[in-house]
């Protein structure tokens, strides 16, 4: 039997321990009886499989715009700097603020 090939050494980080590292890195090539007996992720595990397919999908009738937009870097430091959904509240200012504009 072949010796098992050892992946690149280890670089320390907060992903994953030494001993995770050498715990998954003893993988041997896979023979041609282990390629026979192999069987789909969907057979394996079915509930998983499935919950994997029922992601959300595209927007059926999307309802906003990409658009490209020059904003103050002092303005977008501060959206950015109230954390996860900072998008969605800058949507919510410009909401706010649209009522009050001049048209055009």
């Amino acid at each position: 039997m072949n010796a098992p090939k050892h992946a690149p050494g280890y670089v320390p980080n907060p992903a994953y321990t030494q001993e995770d590292w050498d715990e998954v890195s003893e993988n041997p090539e896979w023979t041609e009886d282990d390629f026979k007996a192999a069987r789909p992720f969907a057979e394996v595990f079915p509930e998983l499989a499935e919950k994997l397919r029922k992601s959300r999908g595209a927007q059926k009738a999307p309802t906003k715009q990409l658009v490209s937009l020059r904003i103050d870097r002092d303005v977008l430091e501060r959206f950015k700097a109230s954390g996860p959904g900072w998008q969605s509240r800058m949507n919510e200012a410009l909401r706010l603020a649209a009522p009050n504009l001049p048209t055009a």
